[in-house]
């Protein structure tokens, strides 16, 4: 059975000013599956040609603090996964940000991230 899902793009904007943005990954929430999880992939050859200064490691360090949110490591553990969703998916003027929130139907809510990250990342 096909059950209704959130998701959104995680996007690096190097320069908030410039608005350039690369996608670096895909947040998703699926309540009645109760899954949450976010897959990221740093692409450093396309950061590059936008901003040669980013700090990639840096960049990588924060998109791993956001799989360790999603799993409940820390603080985020006392909070249910639908609120870690929308603080993830909360609008930020950091350089590490998500774009709005689409829904779909899913069956597999893992696959389903995987599929996106293939559509909208890699």
């Amino acid at each position: 059975m096909r059950e209704p899902f959130e998701y959104a793009v995680v996007r690096l904007v190097p320069r908030v000013e410039r608005g350039e943005q690369v996608n670096v990954g895909v947040l998703l929430y699926c309540q009645r599956r109760d899954f949450l999880g976010v897959r990221t992939h740093l692409d450093a050859g396309r950061v590059r040609a936008l901003a040669p200064q980013v700090d990639l490691a840096a960049v990588a360090a924060v998109l791993d603090s956001w799989d360790r949110t999603c799993a409940g490591d820390g603080p985020s553990g006392a909070m249910r996964l639908g609120e870690r969703f929308r603080w993830l998916a909360a609008p930020r003027s950091t350089m590490i940000q998500t774009g709005p929130v689409h829904t779909g139907l899913t069956a597999d809510p893992p696959a389903e991230l995987e599929r996106l990250m293939d559509a909208l990342v890699r």
